[in-house]
């Protein structure tokens, strides 16, 4: 899974970096972002954007927005069998940012935090879908979920998932919304090659979600 991710990259880089035209957010650099809390995204809706939303997808069908808890996550195998993503899949795909992401590795019985990047520290671009919630009253909810699949050799030692992390290469037919074909989405969605990462351990500070600080993602 990944439950846990960083974005401490400036707002000027991560446009520069997805082609962003149009700017909604302004970047606050994040060292422990968890689920429920708003995250950076980008979509293509005519332009492509910088937006933000809510972690944890919310279905548009759904009766109570607190089933976004459940749904921060989904796994890219069984994506397109799911009524709650197979909307969001055909249409409403988006590129999570992020400057690296957090996983637990089992270790003497404890759990190990673990902070994963690029071997250079670019930007990791995570696939992701996202949904627009509409309450009886009040505001449209704008909600994202972070893709999944099974981990490559080198996550296998640290855990048996890690998001999917597209390459350059990918973005424009994952963000096309014009693209609905499931099966060259669903061929996008593989585990990113395990010479482009790097990992160290991180102190126990990152465990509470209340804990951003810079500090997060340093060796120990």
């Amino acid at each position: 899974m990944c439950g846990r991710f960083a974005l401490h990259h400036a707002t000027a880089e991560v446009a520069e970096h997805f082609g962003v035209e149009q700017l909604s957010i302004e970047l606050a650099p994040r060292y422990n972002i968890a689920p429920s809390q708003p995250v950076a995204v980008v979509r293509q809706r005519g332009v492509r954007s910088l937006d933000a939303c809510k972690w944890g997808l919310v279905p548009s069908w759904a009766k109570d927005p607190k089933i976004g808890n459940r749904m921060i996550n989904a796994r890219a195998e069984t994506l397109a069998e799911k009524p709650s993503y197979k909307g969001a899949l055909k249409r409403r795909r988006c590129l999570i940012p992020a400057s690296g992401f957090y996983e637990w590795r089992q270790q003497d019985g404890e759990r190990i935090p673990t902070y994963i990047r690029a071997v250079d520290d670019s930007l990791l671009a995570l696939a992701g879908l996202w949904e627009e919630w509409r309450p009886p009253q009040g505001e449209p909810l704008h909600t994202c979920t972070i893709l999944t699949t099974q981990a490559n050799a080198f996550m296998a030692p640290i855990h048996t998932r890690m998001p999917v992390i597209l390459s350059p290469a990918g973005w424009e037919r994952w963000l096309d919304p014009g693209q609905q074909e499931l099966d060259p989405l669903l061929a996008l969605l593989q585990p990113l090659a395990g010479d482009e990462l790097a990992a160290h351990a991180v102190g126990r500070q990152v465990n509470a979600a209340s804990c951003d600080e810079p500090f997060c993602i340093q060796p120990v």
